[in-house]
């Protein structure tokens, strides 16, 4: 089979004819349609993320949509013909999307939404398995509840958004000016935190009680932000990237909680895999109940183009999620 490998970071994929795996017991053989392109494919590339444990050479690609080729012993969820989606690998030695075929832990995958292509389905398994696990998993997110979404127009934050409108959530989003109609779109009131202190917005928006949950997609200075607005006893805050160095106290004088996701684990550790199949199996009840859409990048990119992709998605040029086609590139 054509793959992409990637022999060494900050060095240009090469396109080479692999051995096209077999499923093993509990495994799926895939013919891959679709690989979706996270921010973290760029860092890995990089060499910059350390986190990912990933063994040079290798093939990338965290996100994919596809067909079931055949199945391996003990799989009984799916069958050939299936259209199935997942977050498959790309890190820590296990192969990933940027190929025509993988072999995939069953316990991965889930039946991908028939109201979406396959182009749109290899949009969907990081950022909604990462906004699920923080608002549904660590958060308990539940109906009535006020939720803030820091980065909204994100890839994971308008799947976090969706995620909490649909759990009956009162949803509010920071964004800059041009997202603010998107953040409308999905039934969440817009927040310019450029505009507006932390202190402004929390009067604003929740009478200076605070929100319920923060999930915070940015790290960083919108982390310790996130601290001095959750609200009093019973506020939540959740962060996909509570790396570094931050004072916990505006929270602990809050008496308020915090809980960190790290969506990589089951790839990297081969535990609660099955967590993520799941996962996948509510976002296509959503999807398929047209309470979650797709956002994604109507350009065509390819395997050979995949560089102007990354390029695309670097410069922020994207206009929704980047796809890379596989089948026929």
């Amino acid at each position: 089979m054509k793959a992409l490998v990637l022999e060494a970071f900050n060095t240009p994929y090469q396109i080479k004819d692999v051995v096209t795996p077999v499923a093993r017991e509990g495994e799926v053989l895939v013919k891959i349609s679709h690989s979706g392109v996270n921010p973290l494919d760029l860092k890995i590339v990089a060499g910059e993320a350390l986190h990912a444990q990933v063994k040079l050479p290798a093939i990338l690609g965290i996100d994919m949509a596809g067909t079931v080729e055949a199945v391996g012993d003990g799989v009984t969820r799916f069958k050939p013909g299936d259209e199935v989606y997942g977050m498959i690998g790309g890190v820590a030695g296990v192969q990933g999307s940027l190929a025509e075929y993988a072999s995939v832990d069953a316990d991965l995958l889930a039946i991908k939404p028939g109201n979406l292509t396959m182009k749109e389905n290899a949009s969907i398994p990081l950022a909604f398995i990462t906004a699920w696990e923080g608002l549904v998993d660590r958060a308990k997110i539940g109906h009535g509840k006020t939720v803030l979404i820091h980065g909204g127009a994100g890839g994971v934050g308008q799947l976090a958004i969706q995620i909490a409108a649909a759990m009956g959530a009162q949803v509010f989003a920071t964004v800059n000016h041009r997202h603010m109609e998107l953040i409308h779109g999905y039934g969440a009131t817009p927040v310019d935190h450029h505009a507006l202190s932390v202190e402004a917005y929390v009067k604003e928006y929740t009478n200076d009680d605070g929100f319920d949950i923060i999930f915070d997609t940015l790290g960083g200075a919108t982390l310790d932000a996130s601290f001095k607005a959750a609200k009093q006893y019973d506020g939540h805050v959740v962060s996909i990237l509570g790396w570094g160095s931050h004072s916990l106290a505006p929270l602990s004088f809050r008496g308020a909680t915090y809980s960190g996701v790290f969506t990589l684990y089951p790839l990297i550790s081969g535990k609660a895999r099955a967590h993520h199949g799941r996962i996948l199996s509510e976002a296509t009840r959503l999807i398929e109940a047209g309470k979650v859409s797709a956002r994604i990048e109507q350009k065509d990119y390819t395997m050979d183009s995949v560089l102007t992709a990354y390029a695309d998605l670097q410069r922020r040029h994207a206009a929704g999620k980047v796809i890379i086609r596989i089948a026929g590139s």
